[in-house]
């Protein structure tokens, strides 16, 4: 294992936004052993601090949103991708706009400034990710695998099919990441756009502060009014926003990622995928189970008992803002005898309930609030997905709205294997528990 990185000194990087086209300024500073990548807002009345972490992504078109609350930085693949290349651990990035500059439409900025300050190795050993088996996630006709690789370090290959384009067509890359290699075939690849997207962009307020000589605009020729750095340039880019995507994970990535005609919405499900892997890792390495909650200590929080005790397990938690469980569905589930005879399916109002009890475990989490029982007071925005059924398992999460002495406010979500199943907005009162 080798040690984690910090850079040595702070340094600055200013410009516009490439969505907003507002000012924008940012500050790298030292941070300590584990302290990750963190985002920092400094225009909010109070600083607003955001860990660079799956859990905290937001969805927005074409670029990467990290979020907490109300408050969020746009555009953050670039500068991540220049500190996944560098190697840098912790580092905090401090911004005064909700969007992060982009000079040049590349991360080579934030790459020459980054390495400019130097390293600094500090005495703990970095949280690295070793992919173990192969995950796939897809979306249409693209796709993007993570697979074991036995060399070590992490291994990229892109195909980029515009084959129905004839200023792009089809381009494949690939390459071992490294801080060298990433600054000589990567980070000065810019952004580009198809000429007619450029257009609807611009008609839409989007990106009107930049023309065709500062981003790459792609028509049947090739770029207007521009050239290409590299003849496949346009499929750089792309491994460049995948590994932009990829620093989510929140530790070193080890492994091999073959990726086919993917974006930023699908590089980020995958990033959620090998997160929540690593997460489950560690528990077991740490813990012998990747429960952060078992049932034993759940059953010491809820005073639901068999059979409408509806969760097995807690994975997740994160302070009294989120927490992720599993309920695993099995033929012996009581209400599989009446709910239906030949065709099982899971009770919709027993999947809310199953929301429900996680969010009572969450609200736990807050020690003032400990001993307090949820009761439901509404349930708004309900909406059932998809059936459930034996062999089943529902992945549980639940996010808090509101939180208050005496009553609570969720958005609650159940997925089975990456699908919605249901999701609801539930609101509680909090009163005493007889039983504590």
């Amino acid at each position: 294992m080798s040690l984690q990185r910090t850079i040595k000194s702070e340094g600055k990087i200013a410009g516009k936004g490439m969505f907003g086209g507002k000012d924008a300024r940012v500050t790298f500073r030292p941070a300590p052993e584990d302290a990750g990548v963190v985002f920092v807002r400094t225009d909010t009345p109070e600083a607003v601090r955001i860990d660079a972490v799956a859990p905290n992504l937001a969805e927005q078109s074409r670029r990467t949103t990290i979020k907490k609350g109300p408050v969020s930085v746009e555009t953050v693949e670039h500068c991540l991708a220049a500190i996944s290349a560098l190697e840098i651990d912790n580092v905090v990035v401090e911004v005064d706009a909700a969007e992060l500059p982009a000079p040049d439409c590349s991360c080579v900025e934030y790459f020459k400034v980054l390495k400019r300050l130097g390293m600094t190795e500090q005495q703990v050993d970095r949280r690295e990710f070793v992919i173990s088996k192969p995950i796939t996630v897809t979306a249409g006709d693209a796709t993007i695998y993570a697979l074991p690789y036995a060399n070590g370090g992490l291994n990229i290959t892109y195909d980029l099919d515009y084959g129905g384009h004839t200023g792009i067509g089809r381009q494949i890359f690939s390459c071992r990441l490294t801080p060298e290699s990433f600054e000589k075939n990567l980070a000065s690849a810019r952004s580009f756009l198809l000429e007619a997207e450029a257009r609807q962009f611009q008609a839409r307020g989007i990106g009107k502060h930049i023309g065709p000589r500062e981003i790459l605009v792609i028509n049947s020729d090739g770029p207007v009014k521009n050239t290409y750095r590299f003849p496949n340039e346009c499929v750089r880019h792309k491994i460049v926003d995948l590994i932009g995507d990829l620093a989510l994970v929140g530790r070193a990535v080890k492994g091999r990622i073959v990726a086919y005609k993917s974006g930023h919405s699908l590089n980020q499900q995958l990033a959620k995928r090998l997160y929540e892997e690593a997460q489950r890792q560690e528990r077991i390495e740490k813990f012998g189970t990747d429960a952060i909650l078992d049932i034993r200590r759940i059953q010491k929080v809820l005073p639901h008992r068999y059979p409408f005790l509806l969760v097995d397990k807690i994975i997740e938690v994160e302070g009294d803002t989120r927490i992720k469980g599993v309920k695993n569905v099995t033929f012996n589930e009581q209400f599989f005898q009446g709910h239906f005879p030949g065709t099982p399916i899971m009770p919709g109002v027993l999947i809310v309930e199953a929301m429900a009890q996680v969010s009572g475990l969450l609200f736990a989490q807050r020690l003032e609030l400990t001993g307090k029982l949820a009761v439901l007071l509404s349930m708004d925005n309900v909406k059932l997905r998809k059936a459930v059924v034996p062999g089943d398992q529902l992945i549980l999460t639940a996010e808090t709205l509101k939180l208050r002495k005496r009553t609570a406010h969720c958005k609650c979500r159940a997925m089975v294997s990456g699908v919605v199943a249901a999701e609801a907005q539930i609101k509680f009162m909090l009163i005493d528990d007889e039983r504590a």
